[in-house]
């Protein structure tokens, strides 16, 4: 059953989906720690802090904040899901120039990001699964 973005239950999910294919995806090649701020959040406090830590080389994403992050990225919830369920870059990109997505800190590593993410058939399995257990 479908569950809401960055939601508990999503967010275990999820979790389980990346364990599921752990060791089978290429390595994260940009190391990078992303606090995210998501506001406009349709349940709970209406603000959501999650994080991104490819450190180890594997993608890590979990609800809490990094201490020392490279970058934090605040946007709202429409766009995070976007950016991050449907790997939309156009829109992420639109987003960016119209001011949805703020970013402070190392905006040089951000960029890097986009092209450092492994694209090999057991990342792309992750993607899918990961939005089939995403609500609309």
């Amino acid at each position: 059953m479908p569950n809401p973005f960055l939601s508990d239950a999503w967010m275990t999910e999820a979790k389980a989906i990346r364990a599921k294919y752990e060791g089978q995806t290429g390595k994260v090649s940009q190391s990078i720690r992303v606090n995210q701020m998501i506001t406009d959040v349709p349940f709970g406090d209406g603000t959501i802090s999650s994080f991104i830590d490819t450190s180890s080389g594997d993608v890590v994403m979990d609800i809490g904040s990094l201490d020392a992050p490279d970058v934090t990225v605040t946007t709202d919830y429409a766009t995070a899901k976007k950016l991050f369920v449907d790997q939309d870059a156009a829109a992420a990109m639109q987003a960016f120039m119209g001011g949805k997505i703020k970013v402070q800190g190392d905006m040089m590593k951000m960029m890097a990001l986009q092209t450092a993410m492994p694209t090999d058939d057991a990342s792309k399995a992750i993607a899918e699964e990961i939005k089939a257990i995403t609500a609309e």
